[in-house]
């Protein structure tokens, strides 16, 4: 009996849970079919009473969104697979490649997670100033070409799992590093790869400081900036015009999570087994 109330107590704690974490999910996609003066009733309306979708084309008529769109899409696209690609090599020679300083060299990657971004934003700018990529997307894109201690980490923690007795195998055929890295690792890294590109996206997707700081023009901006510019000026009270964007802005990723969430999950649970 004491094993039947400790379960339901904890379903009844989870689906709490559940209930804070999707309620404003919920409520934005309610207010964005809701006229204004109704978004903000006491008590607050879950389900509007006749459904609107003036505030869609409203946003569109308001904002260039098939501009904003396209160089969001562009940005988080490109940076996504400059991380996979960089992170995963990265990875590879962490995780099977003997040299001198191997692990002294991880360790000091995965140090730099502990650098605030506030630090680099300064050096950063002057850098992308000096080689001209000011109000331009490759400021944006083009460090993801570089790695990143995150992703390198995620990969490495996978590659690390696989066991070593395929890539022996794969050597008495003769196979390369690359080959044995494409034929073998990527292949079994599906779940790890899921992970970390669904994380660039969203990452990418969702900055509005990087755009912010780099770019200047109005046919560079992304949806990030477009939805920011509802908070000032004349669109201060076009909070109706916020939700519809705001619901716009979530979609991808959520579509994302839906068609990747066997890889994804399978992703965050096995990477982290083994240090």
């Amino acid at each position: 009996m004491g094993r039947i109330i400790g379960h339901t107590l904890r379903y009844i704690l989870l689906a709490a849970i559940a209930v804070l974490m999707v309620g404003p999910f919920l409520w934005m996609v309610a207010a964005s079919l809701m006229d204004p003066q109704d978004m903000f009733r006491i008590p607050p309306r879950w389900i509007p009473d006749r459904i609107d979708l003036r505030n869609y084309s409203a946003i569109m008529e308001v904002l260039p969104l098939g501009i904003l769109l396209l160089n969001s899409f562009t940005i988080a696209v490109t940076a996504t697979i400059g991380q996979l690609l960089s992170c995963t090599l990265a990875a590879y020679a962490f995780a099977r490649m003997e040299f001198r300083g191997n692990t002294t060299i991880y360790f000091i990657l995965l140090a730099t997670m502990m650098i605030p971004a506030q630090v680099t934003m300064i050096p950063t700018f002057l850098i992308m100033r000096a080689i001209g990529l000011i109000d331009t997307l490759y400021a944006l894109i083009v460090p993801a070409f570089f790695g990143g201690a995150f992703g390198t980490f995620l990969m490495r923690q996978f590659f690390t799992s696989i066991p070593k007795d395929l890539e022996d195998a794969a050597r008495m055929d003769g196979c390369g590093r690359f080959r044995i890295l494409w034929s073998i690792y990527l292949p079994l890294s599906r779940p790890a790869l899921a992970t970390l590109g669904l994380f660039t996206f969203m990452t990418y997707w969702n900055d509005l400081l990087g755009p912010v700081i780099y770019l200047t023009s109005a046919e560079k901006a992304t949806l990030t900036m477009g939805l920011a510019s509802l908070q000032s000026g004349t669109m201060l009270a076009r909070y109706d015009l916020l939700m519809a964007g705001s619901v716009l802005s979530v979609l991808p990723i959520l579509l994302l999570l839906i068609v990747g969430q066997q890889w994804f999950v399978k992703g965050v649970a096995t990477t982290g087994l083994k240090v």
